[in-house]
């Protein structure tokens, strides 16, 4: 038997095909082959880089604001930037960030663990608010954001001896405490009334918490100021018993113009006046001893004065015995030598028709009688071990400071004055000083005092049983003491650093930071030697009538040198522009007064109140306007007997009796003001 198998001789299955020795023509498609799935898993990869990437970009993005590792960009609704804060303390660890509904928060930087957040907060459809905080972990390292200026005008913080508007900043300063100081001796610091919250013109707001230990620092070629929160080589205190960790908290807020944002951060985070201070003190001028005597006053000198005021038939809301009717400064009673009968004399002025107020501070020399009686019960600031009482000093000597933390210090201060009031029928009282460069750098009270400027309120505080007709020249947080605030001494010159240029600034700025009740120092400043443009001791002439023009028109007016100390055109000049206050002005404010108290909206307003899309109006500086009507544009330079004047759109009336019905912004170029004239317009 035989099989037949396919295939041939030789039994091949022709199944199994035979092995064949590749070409050489095969091998560029094999290659590009390779090259294909290479390309084909990089783009695969690619794909899923950008998919990742938009996740984290969509996790680092909450509402308008954009978070990198490096600090964040806010957007306004048209999508301009609107706001940027650049992180100097360190760089975020984005792969530590992760968002929960409105919070987008991280747990690390680069180096080291820490708490940070953002939450979006829409309190209305036109606010957009961001809640920042950046905690540290670690006792004693600082942290600091750097906000860019470049984008917009700002406004706030703080007045400042050299005072613009919108805020000008040049040259750099390191961090350094934002706390309240004494301008005129320390002209280089920020002043006596402050609060952390900063304005732009492109309707964004940032207000600093009350509990972080704040520095502020700024760098004019970088166009960035500097927020630090520090321990480290600063008098800000952690709580007792806390590891001094540094935190920067912060509400950054974007609305849709400068004024509607200023209105809501107002309503929402200032305190505010629970009353309106005494009426006649907005109707008529106060007159201070002051700048006319300085310390050498007496019962005779104050007699005359107020002789004067009566003879030249002026209207007087009170009279205020400044420095000097004390034989120590501590002392609370007159001194017998220059004051031999005190209650004689306040029986005259309170017969004569004059209300009096007197000068008062939180010193109390160690010549006091009061000074070593009150070390013995540990009524003043000590110095950080608490066993002695701090001395310090001030411009009228050395001496302790009262310990206004301490209930017992408090009650003996106000007893102080209580009987001055029973004795004399002392009217009210000046508050000088309260600013906290007064207090050493290191100090300790009753209680502790995390932020220095707490001192600050804590002495305001003490105005608020006479705050009818109280004045205070520091405040923090002190809106609601509901009393007059004054601004630091001027002197008697025309420009911006302590001038009369610089009024209508510093107005505007404490205006802002919600200090309505203002004010705004002694006419023609304070005569002081080496710092007055005039003669004889006196302001000049026409800065002195300037001045006077540009008081008429502010919330309330003092004099201290007379106007009869000139000749009878300046006090019929006085008498005219009183009277004005008196009949135009006074009414205005007592009216916008009584809105404060639930809105907090100033009553001198800058321009861009009502023209918030004005870009020449958030740089004007030498016109104001009372309420929404009233438009004020005085002549601040000497030997001007006119001025350029920039009038919104709207229906004017000058005081001229001139009307301007225009639709847009206008020039009125070398506009004529005679030195017996101030411009103003009421919208018609």
């Amino acid at each position: 038997m035989y099989q037949v198998v396919p295939g041939g001789a030789g039994g091949t299955n022709t199944d199994v095909l035979p092995k064949q020795k590749r070409s050489k023509d095969t091998r560029p498609l094999v290659g590009a082959g390779l090259i294909g799935l290479v390309l084909v898993i990089g783009a695969v990869t690619a794909w899923c880089y950008y998919i990742a990437s938009l996740r984290k970009a969509e996790l680092l993005k909450t509402q308008l604001l954009d978070l990198n590792k490096d600090g964040y960009i806010i957007r306004n609704q048209g999508g301009a930037i609107v706001f940027r804060m650049d992180f100097r303390s360190g760089t975020l660890d984005l792969d530590s960030c992760s968002k929960e509904g409105e919070i987008l928060s991280c747990g690390r930087t680069t180096d080291r663990k820490l708490k940070f957040f953002i939450e979006t907060v829409r309190p209305k459809d036109t606010v957009q608010c961001y809640r920042v905080r950046w905690e540290e972990l670690v006792p004693n390292i600082l942290v600091e954001h750097a906000m860019t200026y470049k984008f917009a005008h700002w406004y706030g913080g703080a007045i400042s001896a050299i005072q613009h508007w919108p805020i000008s900043i040049s040259g750099q300063q390191a961090p350094k405490p934002f706390v309240t100081s004494d301008i005129y001796s320390n002209r280089e610091e920020f002043g006596g009334i402050l609060e952390s919250y900063w304005l732009s013109s492109n309707a964004t707001a940032i207000k600093i918490n009350s509990s972080v230990p704040f520095h502020l620092g700024w760098n004019n070629t970088e166009k960035t100021m500097y927020f630090q929160a520090r321990y480290n080589d600063s008098p800000f205190k952690p709580n007792t018993g806390e590891a001094p960790c540094a935190e920067l908290s912060y509400r950054v807020c974007v609305g849709v113009d400068v004024t509607s944002i200023h209105k809501y951060m107002v309503r929402r985070y200032f305190n505010k006046p629970n009353k309106v201070p005494a009426k006649v003190i907005f109707q008529h001028p106060s007159w201070s001893t002051w700048a006319l005597h300085k310390t050498d006053i007496n019962q005779e000198k104050l007699l005359t004065f107020a002789d004067n005021i009566r003879k030249y038939n002026f209207n007087c809301s009170q009279l205020e015995v400044d420095d000097g009717y004390t034989s120590q400064y501590g002392d609370f009673e007159f001194d017998p030598i220059k004051f031999p009968d005190p209650s004689a004399m306040f029986q005259k002025l309170k017969s004569d028709g004059f209300r009096v107020s007197l000068w008062i501070h939180p010193f109390v020399n160690y010549e006091s009688v009061n000074f070593h009686p009150g070390v013995q019960r540990g009524l003043f600031v000590r110095e950080p071990t608490g066993q002695l009482p701090a001395l310090v000093r001030w411009w009228n000597g050395i001496g302790a400071i009262v310990d206004f933390t301490n209930s017992e210090a408090r009650d003996w201060f106000s007893s102080q004055l209580r009987s001055l009031r029973s004795r004399y029928g002392v009217s009210s009282f000046k508050f000088d000083a309260g600013e906290t460069n007064y207090l050493p750098w290191k100090f300790s009270t009753k209680n502790l005092i995390r932020d220095p400027s707490f001192f600050t309120r804590r002495y305001t505080e003490m105005a608020m049983p006479y705050n009818d007709r109280a004045e205070m020249r520091s405040g923090y947080q002190s809106q609601n003491i509901s009393c007059f605030f004054r601004p630091i001494d001027r002197d008697s010159v025309w420009g911006y650093e302590l001038g009369l240029k610089s009024l209508i600034p510093t107005v505007l700025t404490i205006s802002i930071l919600g200090y309505q009740f203002i004010i705004p120092d002694m006419i023609g400043g304070n005569a002081y030697l080496n710092r007055t443009d005039g003669s004889r001791g006196l302001p000049d002439r026409e800065l002195y009538i300037r001045w006077l023009e540009l008081a008429a028109f502010m919330p309330s007016m003092q004099f201290s040198i007379p106007p009869w100390e000139y000749d009878n055109e300046v006090v019929e000049i006085a008498r005219k522009y009183t009277a004005l206050h008196e009949s135009l002005v006074a009414p205005r404010v007592l009216e916008l007064a009584s809105e404060v108290l639930t809105t907090g909206d100033p009553i001198i307003r800058p321009l861009w109140w009502i023209a918030t899309g004005d870009e020449t109006a958030y740089k004007i500086d030498s016109q104001f306007l009372i309420g929404d009507d009233l438009m004020v544009a005085p002549v601040l330079e000497r030997g001007k007997q006119e001025r350029d004047i920039y009038l919104p759109a709207g229906r004017w009336r000058s005081y001229k009796g001139e009307r301007f019905d225009i639709k847009k912004p206008q020039h009125l170029t070398d506009y004529p003001v005679d030195l017996d004239e101030i411009a103003y317009f009421v919208w018609v």
